[in-house]
């Protein structure tokens, strides 16, 4: 997501960098860069317009310290009033309620309303909270029995409506059960149309009067660009809502929603949703969403989703084999391929990584994403135990076998070879404390990819 404005934002700085202090001249250049890049991610009209005035007020109004260059003088306005943009950070659920507390979702059909429901059940789940999924979406094929399987999958509740109840028959009801069976959360997904029309308007109000929601959060698809914006203004007319939450950052959006929608709704961003997973939904930082933006990562998401999902005990056990010199194989190799994929993959981890270190990585893993990883785990699957732990025993029969086993060209297996050895030379370096040389070897060729 945001990859082409965040593209052209980051040649703007380079630009700037040129120059020896700012100048309303070279300010007012690169505003009308920053200008086409926003209107070219799908930001409205009147965001830009905001965007572009306060940035250029403060740009001109500012001395630039002797520690700062121009270039860094701007990337701070710039940032500075991206994060205004998008919101301060709230993305803290209201549930002091009686329980149980209830969340409304709202959207459009296909914005992800469902899964987004079943992903804030697994958040709240994680925090201790017996929480209760319900549907009222008795117009879409299948919806209500979309939720139950998901609530299933996470060992969550559902209450038990179907497509022949009527939308306030089921809020009504599924209130009487929550309060009788003592949860402490409801999560009520509601009924999406393709577009905005008065008969949905019209059942929300309703649903929303007899509910009484805690947390009425507009749920909107990132890839809707304008539409997005005209949608959230509708549903903000409508409802008192108290958030959004943006679905599919992942996709090939142009972002715009992203930096629109909080301008737009005067709502904060609550989460955003980072993958079709369960576990893909984090919460809103509009700080580190414009380092993102800016093409200067966001380490500290990365931090967190490593302490998550990463298994400390194997980490440690590959840290202390590695600092003790022990042989590096084939099982290690893969071990670590796994991690990377528990933490997103190798896409969502470029995605938080600054923008130099992104391209660096990119340039070393020429084989690039979750699918090279597969492939690569399929090929040592196919290996034999003793394989594994003594890859130089594998020679041009072994080789055949192995890709006959993997369902890959000879080619393949050769290739992964190359890559295991540099990978088992860098480990070298580390257990002799080589990090520095570890360093150049990474710029000259990382395992496999070019």
């Amino acid at each position: 997501m945001l990859e082409n404005l965040s593209g052209r934002l980051q040649q703007v700085i380079k630009t700037l960098r040129g120059q020896a202090r700012l100048t309303e001249d070279n300010i007012s250049d690169a505003m009308r860069e920053v200008r086409m890049a926003l209107l070219e991610a799908d930001v409205a009209l009147p965001v830009v317009k905001d965007f572009i005035a306060q940035v250029k007020e403060r740009a001109q109004g500012r001395e630039v310290l002797q520690s700062l260059s121009p270039g860094q003088a701007v990337i701070q306005v710039v940032h500075e009033e991206l994060t205004r943009l998008m919101g301060e950070q709230n993305s803290e659920l209201n549930l002091a309620a009686v329980p149980p507390a209830i969340v409304l979702m709202a959207g459009l059909q296909g914005s992800g309303k469902t899964t987004t429901s079943a992903k804030l059940a697994r958040l709240l789940k994680g925090q201790k909270k017996k929480v209760l999924l319900a549907s009222a979406d008795v117009y879409r094929p299948a919806a209500i029995e979309q939720l139950k399987t998901l609530a299933a999958s996470l060992e969550v509740d559902c209450f038990d409506s179907n497509a022949t109840q009527k939308p306030l028959d089921i809020a009504a009801a599924t209130l009487d059960y929550a309060r009788r069976h003592y949860y402490d959360v409801v999560i009520f997904d509601t009924a999406g149309r393709l577009g905005i029309d008065e008969a949905m308007m019209a059942e929300i109000s309703k649903l929303h009067t007899l509910l009484k929601p805690i947390e009425t959060l507009f749920v909107v698809d990132a890839m809707q660009g304008q539409d997005a914006v005209n949608t959230a203004r509708a549903f903000g007319e409508t409802l008192p809502l108290t958030g959004v939450v943006l679905t599919k950052l992942d996709g090939d959006a142009r972002g715009g929603a992203a930096l629109s929608v909080r301008h737009i709704t005067g709502k904060p961003i609550k989460f955003i949703g980072v993958s079709e997973k369960v576990d893909g939904l984090e919460p809103f930082h509009p700080e580190r969403m414009a380092s993102r933006v800016l093409g200067m990562g966001d380490v500290l998401s990365l931090i967190e989703q490593a302490q998550k999902n990463v298994d400390l005990d194997e980490a440690k056990r590959f840290a202390d084999k590695v600092k003790s010199g022990k042989s590096f194989d084939l099982d290690d190799f893969k071990a670590q391929m796994q991690q990377m994929r528990n933490m997103g993959g190798m896409a969502a981890l470029m995605d938080k990584m600054p923008a130099q270190v992104a391209g660096m990585a990119g340039q070393m893993g020429g084989e690039q994403g979750d699918k090279a990883m597969r492939r690569l785990e399929g090929i040592i699957n196919s290996m034999t135990p003793s394989e594994r732990r003594k890859p130089e025993i594998i020679k041009a029969t072994r080789k055949r076998r192995i890709a006959a086993g993997a369902g890959v060209q000879v080619q393949e297996v050769n290739r992964l070879l190359n890559q295991f050895e540099e990978a088992q030379k860098m480990m070298k370096m580390i257990s002799k404390g080589g990090m520095a040389k570890m360093m150049r070897a990474m710029q000259g060729r990382f395992p496999g990819m070019r």
